[in-house]
């Protein structure tokens, strides 16, 4: 055992944590206080263990010792494979119990049973209490991002809605996370985009605050289409006041904030006093808006209180596990979300402690005072401590609430019961897909993989690999690759490239779907053979025109087979040969059009980068330019009476 004390810096295998890193979180100096590894020399002792330097040719004996040698007490462990990679990073109240848990006892899920299988080396880090234990272990997971530890399939930061900070004329607009560089206020977290972008187009309709890019608001001449439609008043030509529209972004603001309350009782009185003044137009106006605001009412849940809190709901049933989250901002109900993570077991406290360490250390950007939740969890106090320690502000978890706050938790209950029976249906239809497809292949099969190619004539070749588990589409394990350097049109060349390129550092899967028949399959065995890997592949070639259902598979011993239609196991590789096909030719799309937009504008001498740029912002696209008199190119900053003869020239003659 090597004892560490009063170092500035920590070397774990290859993971080094630095005096003075800002984002590694340890160990408490009192009640009110946290402090990090980098700043407190006197608080904190730390114990590596590394038992063992190099694996034996005998894994087993290698773990037993270490197993054996393991201490009580809390702390971190690390689950190397054979070329000590990182598998794994976990925390325990007592290190000897908690590892050897994973070796002594029936382990019945397929992802930890994986997991076992492919152990060589453990190390642990001893701290000196379980909340030390979770907030380390989140960092490594944060630092590292070990394949293991991807309990979430959807990841994504929150959605929240922005106003913008920018005089005289802000702007009301969505997106991921909230913007370090952005200055301006965010609501939310919104539990999708969709959510985010009704309230947004409700907002549009009853406020007209402008929601376009600064870039595009500064370059306008004319007003937009969203000024015909009503959605927007048009500042960017001076339709209206600055003060005019400060009030509408005031507004806005009162708006998000629940205060709805009082923008009725200001639209019945703006709407009076308009018909008062026989301005009968401006009543219509504020009646209309009136109308929608109230419409808007009826269909959200408003509390008394203005508490914030999320509502957290487990349910576990036949191998699936669900966790539903309820955003309660302001007392209104935003809505909720639906998570499926990778976990099984018994106790729903643990899974949803576990579950809530994940996403809140991991996806969250915030997190409300409270936490109402439908079971109590093992490690409360310390859980709280861990996420004060980390927010920096107190935080409490609610298993047992009254009144307003029941409501909530039942609601959360009531949608996490929908969820997992909707879940179930379709897990257990995959699971039986899947058990066909073992049959069928006679070898167990968890994780599949497969390559697909897309291109138009040759012209911007896209490689995807898509990856599936009998929980599903691991989407966050899709990567796609720009093919490069080949002949245009040689699909065997491109398909060569991508399996070079993912299987030179990531591990293969238990089967390897390759789209194409006897030749790409030959070609990737070819792949394997240079790379010194021993895959197990299928390649599945389209039938006579291409009809779903007359799908042929080709193995690399020669044999091919034809299965009927009905069969789960062709569904299944159909399923997943199909968003191979769809993520290809997405991202392929998106590149070539891209690439045709520019092109033309390319050829044009003098014209930049920042011009061409600024070109399509101007018109909106490459149909606008194309369609712009020299006239209106001259609008354009930076284009002069030459610059717009030249281009007016090129496209036109």
């Amino acid at each position: 055992m090597i004892t560490v004390e009063h170092s500035s810096t920590l070397q774990i295998n290859h993971i080094q944590i630095d005096v003075g890193a800002n984002d590694v979180r340890l160990c408490a100096l009192n009640h009110t206080h946290f402090i990090r590894i980098s700043l407190s020399l006197q608080c904190s002792v730390f114990h590596l263990v590394k038992e063992g330097n190099a694996v034996t040719s005998d894994a087993k004996t290698h773990i037993d010792s270490i197993l054996n040698n393991l201490p009580q007490l809390p702390g971190v462990y690390k689950m190397l494979g054979k070329e000590g990679e990182l598998l794994y990073v976990g925390k325990a109240r007592n290190l000897k119990n908690r590892v050897s848990s994973y070796f002594v006892k029936t382990i019945e899920h397929p992802k930890t049973q994986a997991l076992v299988a492919r152990i060589y080396d453990i190390e642990t880090l001893v701290v000196r209490s379980e909340t030390e234990a979770l907030l380390l272990e989140q960092n490594l997971i944060k630092l590292h991002r070990p394949p293991y530890n991807i309990m979430l399939r959807d990841d994504k930061s929150y959605v929240y809605i922005f106003v913008s900070a920018d005089k005289p004329y802000p702007r009301i607009a969505s997106g991921r996370g909230k913007g370090k560089h952005q200055t301006g206020k965010f609501f939310g977290p919104y539990p999708s985009a969709y959510n985010a972008r009704d309230m947004l187009l409700t907002l549009q309709k009853l406020f007209n605050v402008r929601q376009c890019e600064n870039s595009y608001f500064s370059q306008r001449k004319r007003p937009c289409l969203q000024y015909q439609i009503k959605r927007c008043s048009a500042p960017c030509v001076g339709l209206i006041s600055p003060e005019d529209y400060a009030q509408d972004v005031q507004n806005s603001l009162r708006f998000l904030n629940g205060d709805t309350k009082e923008l009725n009782v200001e639209l019945i009185g703006k709407m009076e006093q308009a018909a008062e003044q026989l301005e009968f137009e401006k009543a219509v106006f504020y009646r209309d808006r009136l109308a929608l605001l109230r419409e808007v009412q009826a269909q959200q849940a408003v509390y008394k209180i203005k508490g914030e809190a999320d509502i957290l709901a487990i349910a576990y049933q036949a191998g699936v596990t669900c966790v539903q989250i309820m955003y309660v901002r302001n007392g209104r109900m935003l809505g909720g979300k639906s998570y499926f993570p990778d976990m099984l077991g018994d106790d729903l406290g643990q899974m949803l402690s576990d579950f809530m360490a994940n996403f809140y250390f991991q996806v969250a950007d915030e997190i409300p005072a409270e936490l109402i939740v439908n079971v109590d969890l093992p490690n409360r106090k310390e859980f709280e401590q861990a996420l004060q320690q980390y927010f920096e502000k107190k935080i409490q978890i609610k298993p047992q609430v009254r009144e307003t706050r029941a409501e909530w938790l039942e609601l959360a209950v009531m949608n996490v019961q929908h969820a997992i029976k909707g879940q179930l249906a379709n897990h257990l239809q995959l699971h039986e897909r899947f058990a066909q497809l073992q049959q069928l292949l006679g070898r167990a099969i968890d994780r599949i993989e497969c390559f697909d190619i897309s291109h138009t004539m040759g012209e911007s070749p896209i490689a995807s690999c898509v990856v599936f588990d009998q929980g599903g589409a691991r989407k966050r394990d899709y990567r796609q690759f720009a093919i490069q350097d080949i002949t245009a049109g040689d699909d065997y060349a491109a398909m060569r490239q991508a399996l070079t390129r993912r299987y030179k550092k990531q591990p293969l899967p238990d089967l390897l779907l390759i789209d194409g028949g006897k030749g790409q399959l030959k070609m990737a065995v070819e792949v394997m053979q240079e790379l010194g890997l021993d895959a197990f592949m299928v390649g599945v070639s389209k039938g006579e025109g291409r009809k779903a259902g007359l799908e042929t598979l080709h193995f690399t011993d020669g044999n091919k087979i034809q299965l009927p239609e009905d069969n789960k196991a062709l569904h299944l590789i159909q399923q997943v040969r199909d968003e191979a096909h769809r993520f290809a030719i997405t991202r392929h799309r998106a590149k070539r059009d891209k690439k045709r937009a520019g092109s033309i504008l390319e050829v044009i001498p003098g014209l930049g980068e920042k011009r061409r740029r600024d070109l399509l912002t101007h018109f909106g696209g490459m149909q606008g330019v194309l369609k712009a008199s020299e006239k209106e190119l001259l609008a354009v900053n930076g284009i002069g009476e030459a610059m717009a003869r030249t281009i007016y020239k090129v496209l036109h003659e």
